[in-house]
């Protein structure tokens, strides 16, 4: 599979495991927008990636030069493919659930066991202390 831009290996792999194709994806190159003053209105430095088969699009624009991002973009439309194949088993779709997991309130029963192990820690150290 040859890509147009060089990527790392473990997208490729990723890649030939998905069966993408590099010729289903749509480049474009513009300008980008936000902050950066006349270095954003004069240089086109963001990428956009559109797979037709699956109507998947990316937009990239983190870096100042086009080679970076035109790198990192491939890179990303790859990793959204595998979520989108693979789910929560992919890389990107197992970062998105332990957040997930991170955000989500404790359940009561759990909150008590962890207060309840807080205390008895408190207490062995309580013993530690000299005695005045």
């Amino acid at each position: 599979m040859n890509f147009p831009i060089d990527i790392q290996q473990k997208h490729q792999l990723i890649a030939k495991e998905l069966g993408f194709k590099v010729e289903d994806v749509e480049e474009n190159f513009t300008r980008g927008s936000g902050h950066g003053g006349q270095n954003i209105n004069k240089s086109t430095n963001c990428v956009e990636l559109h797979h037709k088969p699956t109507g998947t699009s990316v937009r990239y624009q983190h870096h100042r030069g086009l080679i970076q991002n035109r790198k990192d973009a491939w890179e990303l439309l790859i990793l959204k493919l595998e979520e989108q194949a693979k789910g929560v088993e992919s890389k990107l779709g197992s970062k998105k659930h332990k957040i997930q997991k991170q955000k989500q309130r404790r359940s009561r029963k759990s909150k008590e066991k962890m207060l309840n192990e807080k205390k008895k820690r408190a207490e062995i150290k309580e013993f530690r202390k000299d005695i005045t």
